[in-house]
């Protein structure tokens, strides 16, 4: 099958002319105990991906990269019973195992064999199921969606619709489950509240739409390019404060009264963080979904948190139980309540792949999605 292989970290853009991803043909093994072959039908361009290519985040290569897909169930390995061939899934890029001390809370996203496995570039299993010319390949996140086939951990797989349509689907494994997760189970915001979202690429729109559909007072949009804040206020945000104004905190003060009960840092940049921190009110959260790299630090005024009263919350995946929230913000799509269609960007072939990912490292793209 072809596939979209990341052999080295650290390429410079633009990507389209040093191929950061190689195209290439790759084996896959059938799925062995748990485990699903899934075809892929279309698979979404992540700033995860991206930290991955550029190198702010580290996986070990050779590695087929790709997270957020929908695709079809192609074959069951033993000890599948519960999906069939032909059924639609969404894939989640961190399969939980249901028996860890997270998992038995409630909490899946921070399953731990899960995230061990994904450090690695395994399957839950431990196995490796891509190969090259060279022996092994690895797989990403659980998922390797860049590509026309992938195995997964049927713990990496969520049931959905046919009815659905794989580009919209695709979304739900990432983007929506991360910003709207982020709003309503890491923050669980209340109606009426003041609310900004700083960073507006797909996970920070679907943050705003999570805050509009929770009834939020005041959602104010943050970020460095005009047209994205103009979109963001044809999504519902009641405001829209360019971050290179130099007194852009101050312009969110004067908005709310003093300042934001909730301020959601999508950007991945402790400027973003510390600009977040710095709109919220006293006595309020600051909630951030960002990955910079893993050398980057925050300065934190440590009496200011104290005698503030504030709360800081990191939400990986959106504090998400996938098997509930996907279903639940399929739904609430279709109601019109999360319109996250509307976040739809350029539709590419998998060979158009560098090119994405050079609007994506631009930060001009809506959610772009390859399909096959």
């Amino acid at each position: 099958m072809k596939a979209a292989i990341l052999r080295s970290h650290g390429a410079q853009p633009p990507y389209h002319e040093t191929r950061a991803l190689s195209i290439e043909e790759v084996s896959l093994d059938p799925p062995g105990w748990g485990e699903v072959k899934v075809q892929i039908k279309a698979a979404g361009l992540c700033h995860s991906d991206l930290s991955t290519i550029n190198g702010d985040r580290l996986r070990p290569v050779p590695m087929v990269l790709g997270h957020e897909a929908a695709g079809i169930v192609v074959e069951c390995g033993p000890g599948v019973a519960d999906l069939v061939p032909g059924d639609h899934v969404v894939m989640v890029f961190v399969p939980s195992c249901g028996h860890c001390l997270p998992c038995m809370e409630g909490r899946p996203a921070l399953c731990e064999p899960g995230a061990a496995a994904n450090g690695v570039g395994t399957l839950l299993s431990g196995e490796r199921r891509l190969h090259d010319h060279d022996g092994a390949v690895h797989h990403h996140l659980g998922v390797s969606a860049f590509a026309e086939f992938a195995v997964t951990s049927r713990r990496s797989l969520i049931k959905i619709d046919r009815d659905l349509p794989f580009d919209q689907a695709a979304l739900f494994g990432c983007a929506v489950l991360t910003g709207v997760g982020a709003v309503v189970n890491t923050a669980r915001v209340p109606a009426g509240a003041k609310v900004a979202v700083l960073g507006l690429g797909g996970v920070g729109m679907n943050a705003l739409l999570g805050a509009v559909a929770s009834g939020a007072a005041d959602v104010i949009a943050v970020d460095l390019f005009p047209e994205k804040l103009a979109f963001a206020l044809e999504l519902g945000a009641t405001a829209a404060v360019n971050a290179r104004d130099p007194d852009a905190i101050e312009q969110v003060k004067a908005l709310t009264g003093g300042g934001v009960d909730f301020a959601f840092e999508m950007a991945g940049s402790v400027q973003a963080m510390e600009a977040a921190y710095r709109m919220t009110r006293r006595g309020g959260t600051t909630v951030s979904a960002g990955l910079p790299n893993p050398e980057a630090r925050w300065p934190l005024q440590h009496v200011n948190m104290v005698a503030e009263e504030r709360t800081i919350k990191g939400s990986y995946i959106g504090s998400c139980v996938p098997g509930r929230d996907v279903p639940r913000y399929i739904d609430l799509y279709r109601r019109g309540k999360l319109p996250v269609d509307r976040l739809m960007g350029e539709r590419l072939t998998l060979e158009e792949i560098n090119l994405g990912f050079d609007r994506l490292a631009a930060g001009t793209a809506l959610r772009q999605i390859v399909l096959f």
